[in-house]
């Protein structure tokens, strides 16, 4: 299976604002946001951020990491996310393991990164208990460990995450940590293939071309889903 590079899934993972839940300025921040109009956003997000508000210091990384409102600005956005994450903000704990891992903002550090997403994931943050699944996977910032692999991707998985459901059938296909069985490998990786996931959708025309043990040969389910996977803009397949 063709991984993808966590660092990548990482960067989309600030994509959104944080929804607050108190009316007022943070409120009309989200407001702003939502209708495009980013500089009113940074505008009201801004005092709060220094106030404190945590929900708030994120959403103004999120500005800053994406340039909207403000110049893209990797440290001010790493800034804030420190002092979010800081304040037990799961979100901000998230965006920082990708800041580290990536090396955007803040030296690159797998360790630091495997740090924040484990903060994240112990909160029950599907996203990163996926990435710090594939850290443990490579050993990357944390001792290489299948157990901890699977033991996150499951985790991840049974959130209805997409990454985690595609390294959980590669698991299984593969019979890493695990009693390799084909039929759950398919259950999974249906799962992520359902959500559009190109290198899942790839492996599941795989198994359902050599039809292993438990999965009956299809070549016509083989060849729909590397049809999907052929889409533009997805991953390869191998055909």
């Amino acid at each position: 299976m063709r991984l993808i590079k966590p660092g990548l899934v990482a960067l989309v993972l600030s994509l959104s604002i944080a929804v607050p839940v108190s009316a007022g300025p943070l409120e009309d921040s989200a407001d702003a946001y939502n209708r495009g109009d980013y500089p009113t956003a940074v505008r009201l997000i801004r005092p709060l951020a220094k106030q404190g508000s945590a929900k708030a210091q994120y959403d103004l990384g999120v500005m800053y990491e994406n340039g909207l409102g403000v110049t893209k600005d990797y440290e001010a956005a790493a800034k804030w996310f420190l002092k979010g994450a800081n304040q037990g903000l799961a979100q901000a704990q998230l965006s920082l393991g990708g800041m580290y891992e990536t090396g955007h903002g803040v030296p690159q550090s797998n360790v630091e990164a495997a740090k924040w997403y484990g903060k994240a994931a112990d909160q029950g943050v599907a996203d990163a208990q996926a990435l710090l699944g594939a850290l443990y996977l490579n050993g990357r910032g944390v001792p290489q460990s299948n157990l901890e692999a699977v033991k996150w991707y499951s985790k991840a998985a049974d959130q209805g995450n997409v990454l985690g459901q595609a390294f959980l059938g590669f698991t299984y296909a593969n019979g890493v940590s695990v009693r390799q069985d084909y039929v759950e490998a398919v259950k999974w990786y249906s799962k992520a293939a359902d959500q559009g996931f190109a290198p899942a959708q790839s492996q599941l025309g795989l198994l359902y071309a050599a039809g292993e043990s438990g999965v009956p040969q299809d070549y016509v389910a083989a060849v729909k889903w590397w049809r999907k996977a052929a889409r533009p803009g997805r991953c390869g397949c191998p055909i």
